[in-house]
């Protein structure tokens, strides 16, 4: 069925369901199961078939199946709290209320069926508490009401033209404002999303949750200043409020003083002993700044206190020299297997199993876990790989030798930046961390500067009569390249610490060399390279904690890989000389050799440091942090090959070329071992 034609289906039955012909209701359900198994909506309307027929067993199975593919599906938990209360299950009930209005704020029945069942068990205060909740959503103007529920169920583009609608009619609605800047940060919106909350905070100034929503959007489109400078007026109207505490610490992470954000931790936890939030953030502190043994301990403590905190688990993983014990398995196990473990403790718990069995050789489990959570992962992406090939071939189509022949000397002149580009897992932290240990460089991490500014000229345009980027390369004027190219040094100037040249590791800035070529002429650009199956199966392994969408289907990778190869060599064409080309294996067989070829084109001269860069103290924010503070080693070249026999659909997609120079054994082109 097409996607209108499965709607419309679901529709018949949801209105047999309204008129109670629940049995006609199963009969066409049991129909579309055979064409679309455990789709999420048809289990849903069997359970509530089921519970109103009171077969509650079989509503519960259903329900099961239902949380296993959406662990977050707020009516689900709904449901379960129906079945349970009509069994007489009341603890169980309560708990399956509480969460569905975890999940969905909008569920006022989930609501309501906790406040009923507090007060029979006698817990008034708690029920207080729901009752004042419940109060707050029945505020809510219905239009909004319904945004609410369709953003919880994932449902963002109808929700935005609700609430879009309803703004029109009704302006400066608070609730709306931020309803629809949740909508836009989910969606990547982000400066839609940052005006919005910028002004519903001149509307409400005393508006603590707006303050809040505000400094997350900024954060996330990483305004580090202004958002520290915010969590700052925050803090200092209630400097011991715990929230404002953690929201500050928090930013001056980001900013890059990560003393301050220790203090602060360590400050909340004081008050209250034992946050799991509190001790992860803690451990993420402490890991960049090279404390590994005090990132571990805060990482355990939060287990400890929350067992259920798969992102402490996976934060251990994620340190990549950390070995979980048999216990730490065992409990990762238990707690995997908890289908009320919310989504996202669900996908870290994963990547952790992963990790754990990776170090037992246990490769056929490791993998299956590893898999499992790049399929959820995937579930909830809107990545198309073949509108990402689209937006590369446009750049070769566009950045064409003759448009570079006429900007000759165009753009900023200054020589400050070096820009590491590539895959992520291709070794650029290793790159980043020899260069940074000169004493002329900086590092930083990955600066979003460029890939902000390519937003903006694409709203260009799409709001004027200008050309989509990047064919609007060829209508702007030496003027805008040479603003674009200052503004850059001037807003990434607050990560840096004075040296005359600093280092931007965002690696998806390859897709944008012809901008930064015509903006700043005089920057370096560095191509950090892997060898590709090494590449994308490390990639495959990693959670990253935003973007980087490509990485969670083994297709997905290789047609980004095999375009970004494509890409770079389209800049070697038509940008001679531009980029220098670095292999991770080079740096790893002859070291000193590499980083001389690297200083000769950064123009720096050579310093011992560079070679002994495991020694630099420096805060270091990748995945990578703790193996580029040990000296190069060649372990990690072939490691993929032990997965080599699930890995044929990343080798077919990669195709001979560039799988045949991983030396792929016939061993990948196997299907997966039972």
């Amino acid at each position: 069925m097409l996607p209108h034609e499965i709607e419309s289906a679901l529709q018949a039955i949801q209105k047999k369901i309204v008129d109670g012909k629940y049995r006609q209701a199963l009969v066409d359900l049991d129909s579309f199961d055979r064409q679309h198994p455990e789709y999420p909506e048809a289990l849903y309307m069997v359970a509530v078939c089921r519970r109103y027929l009171k077969e509650y067993d079989l509503a519960l199975k259903a329900i099961a199946k239902l949380k296993r593919l959406v662990p977050e599906h707020g009516r689900a938990h709904q449901e379960e709290g129906h079945a349970c209360r009509d069994m007489g299950r009341l603890d169980d009930a309560l708990r399956a209320y509480s969460l569905a209005c975890r999940y969905n704020p909008a569920l006022l029945a989930s609501w309501k069926g906790q406040i009923d069942l507090l007060i029979k068990a006698g817990h008034r205060r708690q029920a207080r508490l729901a009752e004042l909740q419940l109060d707050k959503v029945n505020r809510l103007p219905g239009p909004l009401l319904a945004v609410t529920d369709l953003i919880a169920q994932g449902r963002l583009i109808k929700a935005e033209s609700i609430c879009r609608q309803f703004l029109q009619k009704v302006p400066h609605h608070i609730e709306a404002m931020r309803l629809l800047a949740d909508i836009g940060m989910r969606l990547g919106v982000l400066e839609d999303a940052e005006f919005l909350l910028e002004s519903a905070v001149v509307f409400v100034p005393d508006n603590v949750e707006v303050r809040i929503d505000y400094i997350r959007a900024l954060r996330k489109r990483q305004k580090f200043a202004k958002a520290l400078k915010e969590a700052r007026t925050l803090l200092d109207s209630a400097p011991d409020n715990p929230q404002f505490q953690s929201l500050y610490a928090i930013e001056c992470m980001q900013s890059g003083d990560f003393a301050t954000a220790i203090s602060m931790f360590d400050k909340i936890l004081e008050k209250i002993p034992g946050d799991g939030g509190t001790l992860t953030s803690r451990g993420h502190a402490c890991k960049t700044t090279g404390n590994y043994q005090q990132a571990v301990a805060s990482y355990q403590s939060a287990i400890r206190q929350q067992p259920q905190h798969g992102e402490a688990y996976y934060s251990l993983a994620n340190l990549k020299v950390y070995r979980f014990s048999d216990q730490e398995i065992d409990a990762m196990l238990e707690q995997e297997g908890n289908p009320d473990l919310p989504f996202m403790d669900r996908v870290y718990l994963s990547f952790a199993l992963g990790k754990a069995f990776e170090d037992r050789e246990e490769y056929v489990r490791s993998f299956d876990y590893y898999d499992r959570g790049n399929q959820l992962k995937k579930a909830q992406s809107q990545y198309r790989a073949e509108v990402m090939s689209e937006d590369l071939q446009a750049q070769q189509t566009a950045c064409t030798e003759e448009l570079f022949r006429k900007t000759r000397g165009a753009g900023y002149g200054a020589p400050d930046p070096i820009f590491i580009v590539g895959l992520p897992r291709a070794g650029s932290t290793l790159l980043e961390q020899i260069l940074s240990s000169h004493s002329q460089v900086d590092g930083t991490l990955e600066l979003p500067d460029i890939l902000s500014l390519t937003q903006s000229l694409r709203r260009r345009g799409r709001t004027t009569d200008a050309s989509d980027y990047p064919a609007l390369l060829h209508e702007l004027s030496d003027d805008e390249l040479s603003g674009f190219g200052r503004q850059y040094l001037e807003d990434t100037r607050i990560h840096r610490q004075g040296a005359p040249y600093f280092i931007d590791k965002m690696p998806n800035n390859f897709r944008h060399i012809g901008l930064i070529r015509l903006m700043l002429p005089n920057a370096k650009v560095i191509d950090a390279r892997r060898n590709p199956m090494a590449c994308c199966f490390s990639c495959y392994k990693q959670l990253f904690a935003e973007g980087q969408e490509f990485t969670y289907s083994l297709e997905d990778l290789g047609r980004y890989y095999r375009d970004y190869v494509d890409l770079m060599a389209h800049w070697d064409k038509v940008l001679p000389g531009f980029v220098l080309r670095v292999n991770n294996e080079d740096v790893i067989a002859d070291l000193e050799g590499t980083v001389k070829r690297i200083l000769d084109f950064c123009d720096l001269s050579f310093e011992q440091s560079c070679l002994n860069y495991y020694q630099t103290d420096r805060n270091v924010r990748t995945p990578s942090a703790e193996q580029v503070r040990q000296p190069v080693q060649a372990g990690g070249i072939d490691h993929w090959h032990r997965y080599s026999g699930f890995l044929g659909t990343l080798a077919d997609t990669l195709g001979a070329d560039l799988a045949g120079q991983s030396n792929l054994t016939p061993a990948a082109k196997q299907d997966i071992p039972a």
